[in-house]
C-alpha cells in the first residue's frame, strides 16, 4: 500500500461513505475507514472525478467527516488453498470459529483474521519438473484434503507462458512457503505457493473450453430427477413462500446430490435457519463416505443482523471457491440461500447512491447483476482435458409467495430450471412442495421424454377434473374422468412426494428411479374397468399403500420384490374387474 494512498471522507450515509481522493482509485478496490484503533474494511463501489462512494462491511457510528481512509490498490479478494473444507466463513472469509474464540459471543467490528491457516504443514508432492512449460491452471503439485486430491495450481492470474526454474522435493510444507518459481520470456520471476489470492467479482477462466451443460445432476429426488431435472453445471432457483421446504430441500440436495464439494452460501438468511444449517451440516452423514457431510462443504455464512453490504461479498466470495474446486477436475455445487436478500442490499444501496429505480425500487441493472451470478455456472474442459463444473442453485424468497416481482423474473430470464416451491403443497404436507404444473426444466431427464409427456398431460388433466369437482361435486364428474383424477394423485403420492427424514425413501437413485417410473407408467397406460367410482376409489386406495410400503423397501431385499409382485397383481384385478 502507497503511503500517501489516503482520501478523506466528505458524506456519510448509512453504509455508505462519500470519499476525497487525491491519487488513483479503481472500482471494486478495497479500502479501510481509520476510526481510533480499528480500520473498517470498505468497497469502492463507484468513482466520480476525485470522489468515489465506498460500501462500509461494518457499522458506520462514530465515523465523522474528515476521517482518514485508507486505499489498498487490491481488489477484494479470497485467498484460495488447502483447508477450505469444513470452514463457515463469513462473507468477508474471516473464520467465524476463530473470530468467536477473539470476540466472543458477539462479534466485534474491524476484526478481520486470516482465512486460511498458516500453522499446519501440508505434504506437497510436486507434478511440475524443472524446465516444464506452464501457464496458468496448470498444476505443480498436490497435497491430501479429506477425501480428496488437493492440487495445487500455478497462479490463475499469470500471463502468457512460464517455465519452471525451482520446484520442492515432496515434503511437508506451510502455504506461505515457496514451492517453487518460474520465469517468462521478459525474465520475471514468479513464486509459487499453496496459497493465492482471487479478486471475487472475476471469474476464474483458466480453462480450455466452456461446454454447454448435458448430463443430468442426479440428486435422488424423485420429482427433480424426472420432471425437472439439474444439469451438472446448470442452474436451478427454488423460489417459494417462508415455510415452503426450502431448508429441508437445500439439506437433502446437498446430502445426496452426485456432486463433490457443496458450497452454502447463507446470504442474508434469518439467523434461525442458518443456526439450523450450522447445526446440521456436521451430522448429515455423506452417503458417499459414510463421514459427516461437513467434510466435503464449506458455509459462508452471512446472516440478516449482519450488515447488508457483507450480503453481495457472501456469494461472489461463495462463487470464487466453487471454481477453485472446479480446477481440480471436481464437481462443485453452490447454494445460495437467499438471492432475494442480496438483491435488498443492492436495493439499499442503489438508493443511496441516489440512482433512478427501477421495478419495485430495485436497481435497474439487477437483471444483469444476477445474470452475471449464474453464469459463472458451467461445465469446463480444463488445461489437461480433465472436466470440472459448478452448479448453482439459488432460493429466492419473494414477499407474499409472488413469482411476479423483479427478483424471481430476473433469475428466471437466466437459470436452466424454475423448482417453484407451492405454499398449498407445503400446507397440504405434500413434500418436496415443488409444484410440478408451475415448475419447469429445460434440462435433460432420465425418464424417455414421451414417458414423462404422458405424465405431465395426466397431473395436468387430473387438475382440471379436481378443479372442475370442486364445483359439481363427485356426482357430477364422469368415472372415466374421476379415474384420471385418481391416477394424477396417485403420480403424486407415490412419486413426486418423498419422506426426506427415511433412509431408503429419502434418497432415490437413478437405476430405481428408472424402475418405479416405468412401473408407474405402466399403471397410467392400463385400460381399467369398473363399475362405479366406489370400486375406483377403493382400488387406487389399496394400490397407493402398496406402492408406498415399496417405496420404504430397500431395493433388491425380499420384501421389495413380494410388494412389487402384488402391485402386478393388484394391477391386473383392475383389467379383469
Amino acid at each position: 500500500m502507497l503511503d500517501n494512498n489516503r482520501g478523506h471522507i466528505v458524506g456519510i450515509n448509512g453504509n455508505m461513505i462519500t470519499v476525497r481522493f487525491d491519487t488513483f482509485v479503481t472500482q471494486n478496490e478495497v479500502a479501510f475507514a481509520i476510526i481510533g484503533d480499528k480500520k473498517l474494511k470498505c468497497e469502492v463501489i463507484r468513482v466520480n472525478g476525485n470522489k468515489a462512494d465506498l460500501q462500509v462491511f461494518e457499522s458506520t457510528s462514530g465515523l465523522k467527516i474528515n476521517d482518514v481512509i485508507e486505499f489498498t490498490d487490491n481488489l477484494l479478494s479470497v485467498e484460495l488453498g488447502p483447508g477450505l473444507l469444513t470452514m463457515v466463513y463469513d462473507g468477508l472469509q474471516n473464520p467465524l470459529d476463530n473470530l468467536a474464540e477473539e470476540s466472543g459471543f458477539f462479534l466485534e467490528r474491524g476484526v478481520y483474521m486470516q482465512p486460511l491457516d498458516r500453522e499446519t504443514k501440508w505434504e506437497f508432492t510436486p507434478t511440475a519438473k524443472k524446465d516444464d512449460k506452464i501457464k496458468a491452471g496448470d498444476y505443480v503439485g498436490h497435497v491430501p484434503e479429506g477425501i480428496y486430491t488437493h492440487y495445487i495450481s500455478f497462479p490463475f492470474s499469470a500471463q502468457g507462458n512460464w517455465t519452471i526454474t525451482e520446484i520442492a522435493e515432496s515434503g511437508e510444507y506451510t502455504l506461505d512457503d515457496i514451492i517453487g518459481k518460474a520465469e517468462n520470456e521478459k525474465g520475471e520471476v514468479l513464486e509459487i505457493k499453496m496459497v493465492q489470492n482471487w479478486p471475487v467479482k472475476i471469474p476464474i477462466n483458466a480453462y480450455k473450453e466452456k461446454y454447454l451443460p448435458e448430463d443430468t445432476l442426479i440428486t435422488q429426488q424423485r420429482i427433480i430427477d424426472t420432471f425437472f431435472p439439474v444439469a451438472v453445471g446448470g442452474t436451478f432457483c427454488t423460489p417459494g413462500p417462508f415455510g415452503a421446504g426450502k431448508t429441508v430441500l437445500q439439506h437433502a440436495i446437498s446430502q445426496h446430490a452426485q456432486t463433490d464439494i457443496v458450497v452454502i452460501a447463507a446470504c442474508g438468511e434469518r439467523a434461525g435457519e442458518v443456526v439450523e444449517i450450522l447445526k446440521e451440516f456436521p451430522h448429515l452423514e455423506d452417503p458417499r463416505t459414510g463421514k459427516t457431510l461437513m467434510e466435503r462443504s464449506i458455509i459462508i455464512c452471512n446472516t440478516s443482523s449482519m450488515p447488508v453490504a457483507a450480503r453481495e461479498a457472501s456469494v461472489y466470495t461463495a462463487v470464487t471457491m466453487a471454481e477453485y474446486y472446479r480446477q481440480m477436475g471436481l464437481n462443485t455445487l453452490l447454494l445460495a440461500d437467499s438471492t432475494s436478500r442480496w438483491a435488498q442490499a443492492l436495493r439499499e444501496m442503489s438508493g443511496r447512491l441516489e440512482e433512478i429505480p427501477g421495478e419495485e425500487g430495485f436497481p435497474a441493472y439487477l437483471e444483469s447483476l444476477i445474470a452475471g451470478f449464474y453464469e459463472r455456472a458451467g461445465l469446463v474442459k480444463l488445461n489437461n482435458g480433465e472436466s470440472g463444473s459448478v452448479t448453482i442453485g439459488g432460493s429466492v424468497s419473494p414477499a407474499g409467495g409472488n413469482f411476479e416481482e423483479p427478483v424471481t423474473q430476473a433469475t428466471l430470464k437466466v437459470v436452466g430450471a424454475f423448482l417453484g416451491l407451492s405454499r398449498e403443497r407445503a400446507e397440504a404436507r405434500r413434500f418436496p412442495s415443488i409444484h410440478p404444473l408451475d415448475s419447469w426444466s429445460k434440462y435433460n431427464s432420465i425418464a424417455a421424454p414421451e414417458a414423462l409427456e404422458t405424465a405431465r398431460k395426466t397431473l395436468q388433466r387430473g387438475n382440471e377434473v379436481n378443479q372442475m369437482m370442486k364445483v359439481v361435486g363427485e356426482e357430477g364428474t364422469s368415472i372415466d374422468d374421476f379415474m384420471i383424477y385418481l391416477k394424477s394423485e396417485f403420480i403424486d403420492s407415490v412419486y413426486l412426494q418423498q419422506n426426506t427424514f427415511d433412509s431408503v425413501d429419502g434418497a432415490t437413485n437413478e437405476k430405481r428411479q428408472k424402475h418405479m417410473f416405468d412401473k408407474v407408467m405402466n399403471i397410467l397406460k392400463t385400460e381399467m374397468k369398473f363399475e362405479d367410482k366406489d370400486s375406483v376409489r377403493k382400488f387406487f386406495m389399496e394400490l397407493r399403500q402398496l406402492y408406498i410400503d415399496w417405496n420404504y423397501a430397500k431395493m433388491g431385499s425380499n420384501e421389495f420384490k413380494e410388494l412389487e409382485q402384488s402391485i402386478d397383481r393388484k394391477l391386473k384385478e383392475s383389467t379383469n374387474a
